[in-house]
């Protein structure tokens, strides 16, 4: 973690520490096969312990990582098992609250998502895939938050950065930044129109394609996996959804 470079105090400094830490995560700088001490990213970030201790917690929470008395920190390996059932519920629960969103949506929100859908694309052309996921979620949250259901903004959240480890292996291997910014335009349009069912119809894809990207990638690298058999998992969920 030498890399990582210290923050500067501010207000939130527990939501700084958390982010910094699960950014280190996603750009390969904490692996799961060794263990870290709170000490250690303490002295890493230039903080004290207490917004350590804190923000691990809140990743325990969301089990991105165990704390382990005496042992350390030490960054879970989600399984491919765990990511399609994450998947599951993501397709089961996103697109109609997408589709509540556009219905909820005020002239202000609808030129707050053009603005992050323009940063999205942006981003996305710098190729940098950690900050073109970062730019990815802040568009989608913001999005799903019209809802009006500050529960599944949490869970959502939580969703997406369980498999955000394994999201940042699909750029450049598998779709360029710019590729992922791009499969947000259908969405964009949606917004535009106030078409809720096309916006129900565009995230239930783009959650789909996301899926399967990732699977294969994780597959790719796993000798033995056979991505196929989880991609059918998908399928007849997905089936079972538009047939409703």
């Amino acid at each position: 973690m030498s890399s990582m470079q210290p923050i500067a105090p501010k207000e939130s400094l527990t939501e700084q520490v958390t982010a910094r830490i699960r950014a280190a995560i996603v750009a390969g700088e904490m692996v799961p096969e060794q263990h870290y001490s709170a000490i250690g990213i303490a002295e890493d970030l230039g903080v004290s312990r207490t917004p350590v201790r804190e923000a691990l917690q809140l990743l325990e929470k969301e089990g991105i990582v165990t704390v382990a008395k005496n042992r350390g920190v030490r960054v879970n390996q989600i399984s491919l098992e765990d990511i399609v059932e994450v998947f599951q519920i993501r397709l089961m629960i996103e697109p109609p609250a997408a589709a509540r969103g556009v219905l909820n949506a005020s002239e202000a929100d609808v030129s707050r998502l053009t603005d992050l859908h323009r940063r999205l694309l942006e981003v996305g052309q710098t190729g940098d895939g950690r900050a073109t996921l970062e730019a990815d979620k802040q568009f989608h949250l913001y999005l799903l938050a019209l809802a009006g259901n500050a529960k599944l903004d949490g869970f959502i959240s939580e969703l997406r950065n369980l498999v955000l480890t394994h999201g940042q292996i699909t750029i450049p291997q598998a779709r360029t930044s710019q590729d992922l910014a791009g499969d947000r335009n259908e969405l964009m349009q949606a917004i535009v129109d106030r078409d809720p069912l096309a916006a129900a119809n565009a995230m239930r894809s783009h959650v789909m394609r996301t899926a399967q990207l990732l699977i294969r990638a994780v597959c790719a690298r796993t000798p033995g996996l056979d991505a196929q058999r989880f991609l059918d998992r998908l399928d007849a969920l997905l089936l079972s959804a538009t047939a409703n």
